[in-house]
């Protein structure tokens, strides 16, 4: 039985909710080739309607329903980095506690 992670993400640029599914490694791979052309090359139409279709799973939207490039490109790879773990990483830089020095 499959249990599959979900995140609520919330958008930098406009602030809008945003559910992401993680599909399965399986369904990431295939995101991963879908996304290519025949010469290895990511192609981002592709990708960004891979993952609108496949991650993002609240709001259901296709590429044409966003008006801002910006807030498109930032929700994908948001999605992008929750599938593929690389938002671990960035995560935990962020929210690093360290000593503060009082001076």
């Amino acid at each position: 039985m499959s249990n599959f992670k979900q995140k609520q993400y919330t958008s930098k640029i406009e602030g809008k909710e945003y559910l992401f599914q993680h599909p399965g490694v399986r369904a990431v791979a295939k995101i991963n080739d879908a996304s290519k052309n025949k010469h290895g090359v990511v192609l981002e139409e592709r990708m960004y309607e891979e993952m609108l279709k496949n991650v993002i799973v609240q709001p259901k939207l296709k590429l044409d329903d966003f008006d801002n490039y910006s807030e498109c490109s930032e929700v994908i790879n948001a999605a992008y980095a929750f599938i593929t773990g690389t938002e671990d990483d960035k995560a935990n830089d962020d929210q690093q506690t360290g000593s503060q020095s009082e001076g």
